[in-house]
């Protein structure tokens, strides 16, 4: 049985949030069972972009700085790495508290620049990691938990996709980014290539709506941590109401027979399923739902089915950053105006999560259109 412990914990207070951490990993034996004296330790949170603690796009430093002062007590040397999606490493760590979070915890920061190539075991044979992040002795996963507009939700198994380095993950979408469950075997390979020890689930204030980078805060008040990121991953889900059949990493892990993709693979400490409180988080408006029609079907009527990105023109300001970062180059700036090739659109929505100002919305098929209208809901 794989293990996972959660703990309530109602708001980001630096002395409420270290107690409770403490009070989280007692069911393990404590941070001394995951860090042994002289490691060196680097915890990976979620560094999306540069947006502040209160925007739940990140990590809070909070738990960042309670983490870390943890580890050095267990005698280990504590960096703190990622590789933001958008803006310079120091100005994401600035506006998202990380570089406090170091000064005040004695961490070091460690920007991801330089990769190492790795040989897989399963699809993909070679995948770069950052070397930072390779060569530490140990990881520990910090996600925060928020929907996806590709995965659904983005928690621990997830945030490992910061390993990549910068501009390497436009490339793994352009591979991989053509569906969710080959995207889902390239996140897990990446997760097996270097697991982490230990997953620290920032749930306190989660994103629902149209994450990770312009959802909404939303209170679930929670920790959730465990050894293996695949179960607090099931967890997570679990907690925060998404269907099993839109968590695309766990139906993957399930398929590649990983522990922890199935809730009965799982022992709970602190809460039980049962006593989870009763949420449902709002989903993505863009999720790609093709009613369950055959392949060939599908393929004819895409441009029908799926929703697609498109530029809210009195919003945009023509930054480029869209353009810049999209895979499969679909998107150009003509005439004073922002375009997308829909028939190069490969839907990761990079283009979304990226961003700054949240001007890229959706623009649905008319058959989503008039299924939306014969549900009784309406449609953008």
């Amino acid at each position: 049985m794989e293990q996972v412990s959660l703990i309530a914990a109602e708001r980001y207070e630096r002395a409420g949030v270290r107690q409770a951490i403490i009070e989280l990993l007692e069911p393990f034996g404590g941070m001394s069972s995951f860090v042994t004296s002289g490691e060196r330790v680097l915890l990976k949170p979620n560094m999306l972009s540069a947006k502040e603690p209160e925007q739940a796009v990140t990590t809070h430093p909070l738990i960042v700085t309670a983490v870390a002062e943890l580890v050095r007590e267990a005698g280990g040397t504590v960096l703190i790495g990622d590789s933001p999606g958008i803006g310079s490493f120091t100005r994401v760590a600035k506006k998202t508290g990380m570089y406090d979070a170091a000064e005040e915890s004695g961490a070091a920061l460690v920007e991801f620049t330089e990769s190492v190539e790795l040989k897989g075991s399963g699809m993909f044979r070679s995948i770069h990691l950052a070397r930072a992040y390779y060569d530490a002795d140990k990881i520990i996963n910090l996600p925060k938990l928020k929907t996806h507009e590709m995965m659904t939700m983005t928690c621990a198994v997830k945030n490992l996709f910061g390993a990549v380095i910068g501009t390497e993950k436009a490339g793994w979408h352009l591979k991989a980014g053509c569906s969710q469950e080959l995207f889902a075997q390239l996140l897990l390979e990446i997760y097996l290539l270097k697991k982490p020890v230990l997953n620290i689930v920032d749930a306190i204030i989660a994103m629902e709506g149209n994450g990770p980078g312009n959802g909404n805060p939303v209170n679930i008040g929670m920790l959730i941590a465990g050894a293996n990121a695949v179960a607090v991953d099931t967890i997570a889900g679990k907690l925060a109401g998404i269907p099993v059949d839109l968590l695309y990493i766990e139906r993957q892990a399930g398929r590649m027979a990983m522990a922890g993709a199935q809730l009965k693979d799982i022992e709970l400490f602190g809460m039980q399923v049962e006593a989870f409180p009763l949420l449902r988080v709002k989903l993505p408006d863009s999720l790609d739902v093709r009613f369950g029609l055959p392949g060939f079907l599908t393929k004819r009527l895409k441009k029908h089915l799926i929703p697609h990105p498109a530029a809210d023109r009195a919003t945009c300001i023509l930054c480029g950053i869209c353009r810049d970062a999209c895979p499969p180059a679909a998107i150009a700036i003509q005439n004073s105006a922002l375009s997308v090739d829909n028939a190069r659109c490969i839907h990761c929505w990079c283009c979304r999560e990226l961003c700054p100002i949240g001007a890229m919305k959706t623009k649905k098929g008319l058959l989503l259109k008039a299924a939306a209208l014969f549900s009784g809901k309406k449609s953008p």
